[in-house]
């Protein structure tokens, strides 16, 4: 690869932009060998000068004189964000000193080199400005939810499927299990198969459960894992079984969507189903008994995520997903996120919106247009 060695900066006098989101790929062993190559010069417009040169053989296959483009079929590759790869190229560029660039060329030689992961996800922590799908904010805003799929929007109370996309990418690795015990319309399934989680889900509705696991058997499963839907009732029920068939120890990231007391009565279940109880104080002895029954099912040091809102009786602000969030710490879990969600479009409130606001001026309170994610930590 022959570089300009004048130690002057050399300026080109064009350069394309990079698409973004395009992907480029490169010969990774050579690309190291280049990149280590620099990162021994100890004049910094020399650097330079060479990481000049890097970009335009990037920029242009025709610049490519050592096969970092014209990939060996036989040879390792490796893909890059093109945005992003330049990103790192331009911080190099725009280092005031020999040091400062040479430490931002190590990191880009890094995040090509090897691997860094945590215990949880599997986020290369190199590579950390790849992840911008992911949300790291603790305000959510989504103008509808994601219906693409197998994801209907038939059920009522269902939640938006980017809820536990995003909870899965940040708290599980592929071939993780995660246990939904509120299961629904199947959201947490059809997600765990897209993701390449394993996914059980306890509905209390046959009726529901039945046409949820149709459903989740529409979603290609290209990733081979398990998914399998268990009608039951989450506070009393025994999952050993469930754990023995597939030779698995605990879970690895518990969701809880429950209904949001009584607002929408999901079944004539009076005696098991926790929308048909008449106080908050029942309400939330049920949830609690949920909490307890499947906490040891969870793995030490892995998450719980629950999806939950408040509600507005007799014109009162009933604080029901901080009343919950309690009933959690007390079950022997840390608090780690409170994120707020606001949903534009909702099943309840689909063209109604003047109504509710009229509703709201005259009763003298503010109409509900968001959700927790609380996300707790077991200890």
């Amino acid at each position: 690869m022959k570089f300009n060695d004048s130690s002057q900066l050399t300026i080109p006098i064009r350069e394309e932009m990079p698409k973004f989101n395009s992907v480029v790929i490169l010969n990774q062993e050579k690309l190291i060998e280049v990149l280590e190559e620099i990162e021994k010069i100890d004049n910094v417009n020399l650097m330079k000068n060479r990481i000049l040169a890097l970009k335009a053989i990037i920029n242009n296959y025709n610049n490519d004189r050592e096969g970092l483009l014209n990939i060996d079929s036989n040879g390792e590759t490796i893909s890059l964000r093109r945005d992003i790869l330049f990103s790192e190229l331009n911080q190099i560029l725009e280092s005031q000193t020999l040091e400062r660039a040479q430490y931002y060329l190590k990191r880009l030689k890094n995040g090509i080199k090897e691997e860094k992961t945590s215990k949880i996800n599997d986020i290369n922590l190199h590579r950390w400005k790849e992840y911008d799908d992911i949300l790291t904010d603790s305000l959510w805003l989504f103008d509808k939810r994601n219906t693409s799929g197998a994801h209907l929007g038939w059920y009522w109370g269902n939640f938006i499927p980017q809820i536990p996309h995003q909870m899965m990418l940040r708290y599980t690795k592929k071939d993780d299990w995660v246990l939904d015990t509120f299961l629904g319309s199947g959201t947490t399934l059809i997600e765990s198969k897209r993701l390449g989680r394993n996914g059980i889900g306890i509905e209390l509705n046959a009726e529901v459960a039945n046409k949820a696991e149709k459903l989740i058997q529409m979603e290609a499963n290209k990733y081979d894992v398990i998914s399998n839907v268990i009608i039951g009732d989450s506070r009393t029920i025994d999952l050993k079984p469930t754990l023995q068939k597939y030779n698995i120890n605990k879970f690895q990231l518990l969701i809880m969507h429950p209904p949001y007391h009584d607002i929408i009565r999901f079944s004539k279940d009076d005696k098991n189903d926790l929308s048909n109880t008449e106080t908050t104080e029942e309400f939330l002895e049920m949830f609690k008994a949920v909490v307890n029954n499947v906490t040891s099912y969870l793995e030490k040091g892995r998450y719980l995520v629950l999806v939950i809102g408040d509600k507005y009786s007799k014109g009162e602000w009933i604080p029901l997903g901080f009343y919950c969030m309690q009933e959690v710490l007390n079950s022997g879990y840390l608090l780690k996120s409170i994120i707020v969600k606001n949903f534009e479009e909702t099943r309840a409130k689909r063209n109604q919106q003047e109504l509710w606001r009229y509703r709201a001026l005259v009763g003298g309170f503010y109409v509900f247009k968001h959700e927790y994610i609380m996300l707790f930590k077991k200890k």
